[in-house]
This record gives C-alpha cells, structure tokens and sequence, in this order.
C-alpha cells in the first residue's frame, strides 16, 4: 500500500498542472488544487492514499525546501534604504515609499490579528491567541509574487508596496512562529540560542562568497555544485536550527535568503525551482489534503462553526492594508491590493504542523484553519485580476529621465518606444524650455543643477538616468549622484574622452555616451559596411536587444521557436561571453539576445521574451 501511495501522489502531481492548462484554470494557485486533490483522495472522500512513512519523509523534505525558495524570493534591492528613501509617483500622482507604506500595512495587520484572536477567545471559539495571530497575519509570498509578475507590474510602486507587505507576512510571522514553539515546548531558557542560527548563517554566507564565483565558473552538468551547495545550506542550517531548539522551516528560510545573497545565476535558481516545484513542494501540499479530514470536522459542530469565522478573519486581518494603501494609490486597485495580501497558505501550514507536535491545537481545529486558508487562497487572486486595472503608468516597463535638451535627446524622446518606456527631459536652461516645452509632453523646468535640488525633486527616482550636458564635468557629477542615489542604470555623455576616465566609469558601473566617437563610427559603418548601417537606421526593420526571461523559451533550441522564420538573431550575450548563434543553440535563462526584423513582429517579440 506504501508503494501505491507513492505512485499515486507522484502521478497526481504530473496530472494536476497538466490538465488545469488545458482547462485553463489560471485563477487558482496550483497548490490550491493540489490540496483540493489531496483532500478528494484521502480521508476525507476516497482514501486512496493513506498515511506512509515514504510520504511523510518527503512531505516534510517538500516543506523545508518550499521554504528555501521563500527566502530565495525576497528581493533585497527593495528592502535597501536607497531606494526607499526617495519617493516614487503611484498611478494617482501621489508621492509614495513603498517600505513606508508596506511598514504601515503590516503594522495594521498585526493590530488586527491580536485584536481578531482575542475576540475569538472571547467568544469561546479558538484559545489560543498567539497561535491564532501568528496565523492572521502571515501573507502567502509565492502566490502574491505569482500573481505581481502575471500583472508584469512587480516594479511598479503598488507592485513594490504590495511585495514588501508580503515579505513582511512571511518573514514576522515565521520568526514568532519560532519564538512561540521555544516557549511553549518548554525551552524558553534557551530562546536566546537561537542568534547562533542568525550567526551560522553569516558565517556560511562570508564562508562561500568568493568560492560561489568559482563553482558557477567549474560547474558540470555531473557536478551541478550550485545545487549540491544550495542543499548543503538547506540542511547545515536546519540541523543547526534543531540543535539550538529552533523550528527547522526558519533553518531552512534562512538558506534561501543566504542563496539569494550569494546571487546565483538565473540558471541556478531555475534548477532549484524545478527540483523543488518539479517534486517536493506538490507532494507536502497533496498529503497536506490525504491528512485533512472533513468528515470529523463536518461532524463536530463547533468546529464547523470554526470554519466561517476563520475564513472572515483571514480577511479582517489585512483591512488595514486596503485602507493604508487608498492614502497611496486609487481605490480601485488598492482594494485589490489588499484583497490580494489576504492570500495566505504557506505559513498557515507549518504553523499548524509546528501546532500539532506541541499539541497546542486538535486534528478538527487544524483542519479548520486550513480548510479556510484554502477558500481565501481561491478567492484572493480572482478577486485581485478581475479588480485591478492597470494603468499607463503601470504598463511602462522602464522610466528614462534625461538631464538636458539638445537636438539628439529630442529625437531620442521622440523614437524611444512609448510602450516601453516612461519619458521625461529635465533642463536648467528657460531658453530652451520655452522652445521646446510644447513639443515636449514631459519636459520639466529646473532651476540649477545643485545634486541637492535633484534628489529632492525626484530626478533620480528613475530606472535610466541620462546626462547630456554640454559641460563633460557636469555630466560626470550628476551621473555619480544618480548612481550613489540607486538608479539601475546611468549614462553620460562626454565630448572629450580620456581613457582613465573611461576605466573609471566602467568601475563604478557608469555607462559612456561620446557624440564625436558616435558620428565617427556611424560614418565608418555606412563606408564599411552599408548593410548594418541600414539596419540600426532603417525605420521598417527594427534592431533589438532583448534580455529571454521568458521561461516558456529558455531550455529550447532556436529553430523551435514559433517566431524563429519572424526574425534574425545575430548575436547572444550569456554571462561575459558572446555566442555565435545557430538554430540548434539552446537558449538559457538570462540570454541577451541582439536580433533584427520588421518592427511590429520584433516588437511583439520582444515584450514576449522579456515578460517573467
């Protein structure tokens, strides 16, 4: 019977993904279903497969790496004080930080989950107020990620707010979950212990900092060190969490988070998501479902009563997250939003398994509690794609301010692509403002060029900053600020070039525009070779760069591509190298691919590869 329960789960986890494609369900967490599934084969209805030893060993695997992939999601570029000092416009024009907003959120969500469980103390219903506020809470990260990157509107400010809720909901409660398990497993003493995981895992991140470099560069398709190195971290820091009395699923966070800051390549973290999503993870949420019994909790009326009160209280707990996020961002999509945040499955089940081994809540209760998190995870992404309207704002993939008006930068404003990129010119100069500012929509009017003047009016709140003066020591001042300020990308233009100068900005990740060294190598490329200068001028065929995140491309070859007859690839970037491209090359993650073709299919192209 092991055996077939095996094979029953196993198959059911390659059958389940399969035919909601083809049924095109896409409102419904896949772990949602799997539950759903789990819940019709186990005790509950048909009980086909049962409890085994096989089934719990690598259910309890598919928790602790589920939670390894949770702190891998946490995307520290967000939570770093540069990008969130400054405030970014919403979509209703008003100035918003992102962390403040989360922060303020959160904070209200914590209130109401204390508040929730005391009611329901009082009320006789659940006892146990810490447990049930660790529970209200927790937000469930992957499927608010999930849903953020299927709206492509991850580095939008709403996109970041509400991220940054979700990480907060994921890592808060985690860390009460420990503090709580401590205490009431009888070590209180030894709470304090629990630094030394903290501190193990330090130490192994500053222990593999350098060596990452050179696994990533040594690597095999026999070896796969990155992998080996990703589950020795798993289980160094879960054997250490055991050891000082910690929950093993917080030993298992922190790996994640120490992969993350080792920055592995996208290949990497692919691998790791298709070992973990690929078999682990769908095996804890099936027999998450097998070990749920309806039929107790349909026959004990208390526990039934239970189950409604549960699912409005997942829902009260995040309230404050809509009315927090309506002082940022239009209603509309600030109630979705916060709809969104009440998405919770991942922490409520080790919560409740971490519950269950303290006997601090019964088989009826827990089933309760998760029976509810499983109809707000329903309920929360169909709400939020039926409500949140994406505006223009939010479509923009990139902002591009540039610094200074000159004939060149308005032909660049006129040519960059408007589905792409958000555009705004900045000058110090009333002359030319008064020359241009009605052929230019968004041209703004600064006073000086003091660095103070920028920053405070919002200059360097952008993806690409661009100085064009006329000044070269200008452009290099503000191009260092920008960058210092956390801008992704900066490039400044030089009429004189200095080859140190040149090194030093490549140092400080500083890109180098040279007017005098464009026109040379355009007239030199229209003597040499005329067919690549009708290429990148030429207004029918378009020259691209593109970045495949796209993984519906990535593990392919070239020639299967449905577009592949649409367009001509020249050239691929992979890490450091360049590639001679041919229709049996493989395309990985992170590819920069340069290609040309009409500009409608490589424009459609381009939006197809690049979109996550």
């Amino acid at each position: 019977m092991e055996g077939l329960s095996l094979f029953l789960t196993v198959f059911l986890a390659l059958v389940i993904p399969i035919v909601m494609a083809r049924l095109r369900v896409t409102t419904v967490p896949t772990a949602v279903a799997e539950i759903i599934v789990g819940i019709l084969m186990g005790k509950s209805c048909l009980n086909l497969i049962t409890q085994t030893s096989q089934l719990t060993f690598l259910s309890n695997l598919g928790v602790i790496v589920l939670m390894f992939l949770s702190g891998m999601e946490i995307d520290f570029d967000l939570l770093s004080p540069k990008k969130h000092t400054r405030a970014r416009k919403s979509e209703s024009g008003k100035q918003v930080k992102p962390m403040v907003v989360a922060a303020f959120a959160f904070g209200g969500v914590a209130v109401a989950s204390v508040l929730l469980a005391l009611g329901m103390k009082a009320l006789g219903l659940f006892n146990d107020v810490a447990l049930a506020s660790i529970i209200f809470m927790t937000v469930a990260l992957g499927v608010v990620i999930a849903t953020l990157k299927e709206k492509e509107i991850l580095g939008r400010p709403i996109g970041q707010t509400i991220l940054l809720t979700a990480v907060m909901g994921e890592v808060i409660p985690l860390l009460l979950l420990t503090i709580y398990s401590t205490v009431n497993g009888g070590d209180a003493r030894k709470l304090w212990l629990i630094i030394l995981l903290f501190v193990a895992a330090i130490i192994l991140l500053r222990r593999f900092k350098r060596p990452y470099l050179w696994f990533a560069k040594v690597t095999k398709a026999t070896t796969q060190l990155d992998v080996r190195l990703a589950f020795f971290l798993i289980f160094a820091l879960v054997t250490v969490a055991e050891q000082v009395g910690a929950e093993n699923i917080l030993g298992a966070f922190l790996a994640g988070v120490v992969m993350k800051l080792l920055e592995p390549t996208q290949a990497t973290k692919d691998k790791l998501t298709s070992i973990g999503y690929g078999f682990f993870i769908p095996i804890f949420f099936i027999r998450t479902g097998v070990n749920l019994n309806l039929k107790l909790l349909f026959a004990n009326p208390q526990a039934l009563m239970l189950l409604p009160v549960l699912v409005i209280c997942f829902f009260l707990a995040k309230l404050p997250v809509t009315l927090t996020y309506m002082r940022a961002f239009n209603k509309r999509n600030a109630f979705a939003g916060g709809f969104l945040t009440a998405t919770t499955i991942t922490i409520v089940l080790p919560t409740l398994q971490v519950a269950r081994k303290l006997n601090a809540i019964t088989a009826t209760q827990s089933s309760a509690f998760i029976l509810a998190a499983v109809i707000v995870c329903i309920a929360c992404p169909i709400v939020f794609n039926s409500t949140f309207a994406l505006t223009p704002e939010d479509k923009i993939k990139e902002k591009v301010v540039i610094f200074g008006l000159n004939a060149v930068t308005m032909t660049v404003y006129q040519d960059l692509h408007d589905s792409w990129y958000s555009v705004q010119v900045l000058t110090c100069r009333k002359e030319k403002y008064d020359t241009y500012k009605s052929k230019v929509k968004n041209l703004k009017l600064f006073p000086d060029r003091k660095l103070d003047t920028l920053e405070a009016a919002g200059a360097f709140d952008t993806d690409i900053f661009v100085a064009t003066f006329t000044d070269d020591q200008a452009n290099l001042e503000v191009g260092r600020a920008a960058k210092q300020a956390g801008v992704k990308r900066v490039i400044v233009s030089q009429g004189k070039v200095v080859a140190d100068t040149v090194d030093q900005l490549r140092e400080e990740g500083i890109e180098l525009f040279a007017f005098n060294n464009l026109h040379g190598a355009m007239l030199r490329a229209l003597i040499e070779s005329p067919a690549v200068y009708r290429i990148i001028t030429d207004t029918n065929n378009a020259l691209y760069d593109v970045v495949v995140r796209n993984s519906a491309y990535t593990g392919r070859q070239l020639m299967d591509w449905d577009f592949g007859d649409q367009i001509t690839v020249s050239r691929i970037r992979r890490g450091d190298k360049w590639i001679s491209p041919h229709g049996s090359t493989v395309i990985e993650p992170g590819d920069e691919l340069i290609y040309s073709g009409p500009w409608r299919e490589a424009d459609r192209i381009h939006q197809l590869l690049s979109r996550e």
